[in-house]
């Protein structure tokens, strides 16, 4: 193994400046006016829309419904103000997650389900008001129940070829285990975590990667749950680069956590991974927001992470947000791996994050040659819930176009 400044060796472009659209300044006033709807719609769907509940039910509804209007948002800041309050954190996400469903199967339901049952002449207004307000209920309480499962689960492995037309033979068959967005935080998952690792060395990976957002909160304070990365198993190396979230939480600590841990931090960095005479740069970026974290010496520099490099060898890139995908395009990343996304983890959100990134899961072509593979994350982020998006660990298997005609 070889060691220098910017290359360790593991033996055996230009950026586009995003204009800002209507529906980003739209989104600016997003976090003042979007408890008011997740509230008052579902309040207005269930209670007020003609169902003539009796007084007392209406009441304690809406009573309940400006409880949840207050108190979210402040359950919010005191968990991740900076306070950091675990247990207010909780809430709020909780709040935030069952509100959002509840939203979500108030509008559909309440315009699809009762439009159904007037075309239908199914009984009388007040009926018809009651109808879509238990199913909105019963939907509700279903995706809540079946999407923290699948946030607390362990998650299932996605397995895919991946062939890149520069890959030497010799590398053929590489094995590549991609998690990120593990995203430690106020609930503990620390044996979430040894069961996620666990999976991962049943993999037996040749490299392994870890795209970012580890935690929310620093890295002395979910130290306990981020441990279990340690024990993590990979042949030839295991890599990580910064996601945005470090950049709330002393990104520099998870960095050095990682790097005790015995992970490679890729800070605008590359490794070499060798096999059969054939060799595969391995680079990494900080993430986009680190240069505006003012932390000194983090910013994504893609033109540093392969200085050095010799041009015709192929090169897999960490890079935490999709949307870097135009810069390695231009540079000729032949696979970038990202996260960041979640896939969207509860629908319909995935809408609002295609306007931010050009993926939201899975592969996809950029440029004349880049393969962009963005994953669904393997945690979750605040509301423990995944609805229709679930969380993966990826194993992608490298595939030359010419490989050896035997092993």
């Amino acid at each position: 193994m070889t060691d220098t400044s910017d290359t360790r060796s593991f033996a055996g472009g230009e950026a586009r400046e995003p204009q800002e659209s209507r529906l980003h300044r739209l989104m600016r006033y997003l976090p003042l006016i979007a408890p008011v709807l997740l509230w008052a719609v579902p309040c207005w769907v269930l209670l007020h829309g003609g169902q003539h509940w009796p007084l007392p039910v209406t009441l304690t509804g809406t009573a309940l419904f400006a409880l949840g209007l207050v108190g979210m948002p402040l359950a919010l800041v005191r968990g991740h103000g900076r306070r950091q309050q675990d247990r207010a954190a909780i809430v709020g996400d909780t709040l935030l997650g069952a509100s959002w469903i509840l939203f979500t199967w108030s509008v559909l339901l309440g315009v699809l389900l009762r439009f159904a049952l007037v075309l239908a002449d199914v009984g009388e207004s007040q009926d018809r008001a009651r109808i879509v307000a238990w199913a909105v209920l019963g939907t509700t309480a279903m995706l809540l129940a079946w999407g923290y499962a699948e946030a607390r689960r362990v998650p299932r492995v996605r397995r895919l070829d991946v062939q890149l037309p520069r890959l030497g033979a010799g590398l053929d068959g590489t094995r590549v285990v991609l998690v990120t967005d593990t995203h430690y935080g106020p609930l503990d998952r620390a044996r979430w975590s040894e069961r996620v690792c666990e999976t991962v060395n049943s993999l037996e990976a040749d490299l392994v990667c870890h795209t970012g957002d580890i935690a929310d909160g620093t890295a002395e304070r979910r130290r306990a749950q981020a441990v279990p990365l340690g024990t993590v198993r990979a042949t030839r190396a295991r890599v990580y680069v910064t996601g945005n979230h470090e950049y709330y939480s002393e990104a520099q600590g998870w960095v050095d956590l990682m790097d005790e841990l015995g992970w490679e931090p890729l800070r605008n960095r590359h490794v070499l991974l060798e096999r059969g005479g054939d060799t595969l740069v391995v680079a990494g970026v900080d993430d986009v927001t680190a240069e505006s974290s003012g932390l000194a010496g983090h910013r994504a520099h893609l033109a540093g992470a392969l200085n050095g490099t010799d041009p015709d060898l192929p090169v897999l890139l960490l890079a935490h947000q999709p949307k870097f995908v135009d810069r390695a395009a231009a540079a000729g990343v032949d696979l970038q791996l990202s996260g960041h996304t979640h896939g969207g983890q509860i629908w319909p959100f995935h809408h609002l994050v295609r306007v931010d990134q050009p993926a939201l899961a899975g592969l996809t072509h950029h440029g004349d040659r880049t393969l962009l593979y963005t994953s669904r994350g393997t945690g979750f982020w605040g509301p423990p819930f995944r609805v229709f998006a679930p969380s993966e660990i990826t194993l992608l298997t490298l595939r030359s176009p010419h490989p050896p005609a035997s092993r």
